[in-house]
């Protein structure tokens, strides 16, 4: 994937047509987060913590579907995607990259968790840990991407 235009309401990326693949099915993957991950209080000092957790798991799953429905739209514009000779241009507002990282980083985040949030790399990969190990891998690449288009040139 490369930077190939940026003004400030526009960013444009050439990604060849595996890159494009990879992409889309790493957004599949959304949400990757499991539910019950965000503690309402470290402290538990709250005077009715099963409650305030309902509902801060309630909000937290509404906005993972609105994300979900955002995300179906933005991949269903048929002006994000132009296929090109060597592949794909895809264009993104600003907004529509961060909120894109955002969206990555849950599926990175959430397939580190499913590997049982391991602090060193894998010894080994099997038939169930490798999914997770390629999707938290490959949303770290295009967040990478992504966040370099974003600084601009050096």
């Amino acid at each position: 994937m490369k930077l190939i235009r940026s003004t400030k309401q526009q960013l444009e990326f050439r990604l060849g047509r595996r890159e494009k693949q990879v992409l889309l099915d790493l957004l599949k993957l959304y949400p990757c987060l499991p539910a019950a991950r965000q503690p309402l209080s470290k402290s538990g000092g709250l005077p009715d913590p099963a409650t305030g957790q309902a509902l801060l798991d309630e909000a937290l799953a509404e906005q993972r579907q609105e994300n979900r429905r955002q995300l179906q739209a933005l991949l269903a514009d048929p002006g994000r995607f132009r296929e090109q000779e060597t592949g794909w241009r895809l264009s993104l507002s600003p907004s529509d990259l961060e909120w894109l990282l955002q969206i990555l980083n849950d599926i990175r985040v959430g397939s580190w968790v499913l590997l049982g949030a391991p602090e060193e790399r894998l010894a080994q990969l099997d038939e169930k840990t490798a999914p997770h190990y390629w999707a938290m891998e490959m949303s770290g690449q295009f967040q990478m991407q992504f966040l370099e288009a974003m600084q601009g040139p050096n």
